[in-house]
């Protein structure tokens, strides 16, 4: 199951292909993970609970400081070269989708065709205001910093990602779902594949006869069912591997 990078064997012959990300393809951009030793919640783990949506409608102060930490992780974040890869390979004609659990917006500034990216967890470019819906640009929301973001009718802004304690669309899960279906391989790149039901996609691939490959630093729930495991960083891997899918 372990592989090391220089057997790619199973790579060969495949044309439809799911990259599964999380928050480990970010981390070469200055993202930080949340559950890894250098992670937002394994640092300070009180930070989880901005990301509760019950605790985000209650309480004004924790709204207050979503988006200061939000303010503090996003800075100048740019594609690193794994996006880059996932976006290369797609221009080479390959039958690429992406299902992304992060909100971060990367895949599609390296280059990634944004209707072929799956946003599962939603995205942090825009907000909402929680009481009479108008959107506005998560830059906007961040420019009322240090003051609790509004609306322009007074309401709080949300994020437009899904928070714990929200469901995910369920037509967007849906379209994930189709797309694990029909892929040929299915890519895990940078997540534990500990968040449901969004990780079930990787036995639903499996279920359908998928080759899972899984390229993470740590063990997932899923690796006994993988073809191959890959531990080697995302940064050298990526790229590795999306060549050998395009020669």
């Amino acid at each position: 199951m372990f592989h090391a990078m220089e057997d790619l064997s199973w790579a060969r012959g495949v044309q439809r292909i799911t990259a599964f990300t999380g928050a480990g393809i970010s981390t070469d951009s200055g993202v930080p993970d949340y559950r890894g030793p250098q992670g937002l919640w394994t640092q300070d783990p009180t930070a989880a609970d901005i990301f509760t949506y019950d605790r985000f409608l209650a309480d004004a102060t924790v709204r207050r400081r979503f988006w200061e930490v939000f303010s503090g992780r996003q800075g100048e974040v740019r594609p690193n070269v794994a996006h880059r890869a996932l976006a290369d390979l797609e221009a080479s004609g390959k039958a690429v989708r992406i299902v992304t659990q992060n909100v971060d917006g990367l895949h599609q500034k390296a280059g990634s065709s944004p209707r072929k990216v799956i946003e599962l967890h939603g995205s942090l470019t825009t907000a909402s205001c929680l009481d009479c819906g108008e959107r506005t640009t998560a830059d906007a929301a961040l420019a009322q910093l240090p003051t609790e973001p509004l609306c322009g009718c007074g309401g709080p802004l949300k994020p437009s990602i899904v928070m714990f304690g929200e469901y995910l669309d369920s037509d967007v899960l849906s379209q994930a779902r189709r797309i694990a279906a029909a892929s040929e391989l299915f890519l895990v790149i940078g997540t534990t594949l500990q968040v449901e039901p969004a990780a079930s996609l990787c036995g639903l691939a499996a279920d359908l006869g998928a080759r899972v490959v899984i390229v993470n630093r740590d063990p997932t729930p899923y690796d006994d069912r993988a073809t191959a495991v890959i531990r080697t960083p995302i940064g050298e891997a990526i790229p590795a591997i999306c060549a050998e899918l395009m020669s």
